[in-house]
């Protein structure tokens, strides 16, 4: 599928991760027993539905081939395939992390993402 997948995630909970050496997930993670991500192009509507005004959020994005056959893709309500983590994530896989500020619409700023 994708090379490179993207979590969107509260600065406070990345430098937890950060110190830890791994990233175990958001609240809602550990209620769906998988970490969420998105691929570039659903980064954008994740960010509208599911962070919409909030802020210090940052982007993290992560290379697939290091994560194994814990990364899976499944359907959501509409659909489209969604990568799931069935594990924790090793920040070894972590390519970059990068601020996701609001814009004065109130809609989070992205770095330029491959399509």
């Amino acid at each position: 599928m994708q090379s490179t997948i993207y979590k969107i995630i509260a600065a406070t909970l990345w430098n937890e991760a950060e110190a830890k050496g791994r990233f175990s997930g958001a609240p809602i993670d550990l209620k769906d027993g998988y970490i969420h991500f998105s691929t570039a192009v659903q980064v954008a509507e994740t960010a509208r539905l599911h962070f919409a005004g909030q802020s210090d959020l940052l982007l993290v994005a992560v290379d697939t081939s290091r994560l194994g056959d814990k990364l899976v893709y499944e359907p959501s309500r509409g659909g489209a395939l969604f990568p799931h983590l069935f594990a924790d994530l090793d920040l070894s896989a972590v390519r970059w992390a990068k601020p996701m500020p609001l814009g004065e619409d109130g809609l989070h700023r992205l770095p330029d993402l491959p399509a």
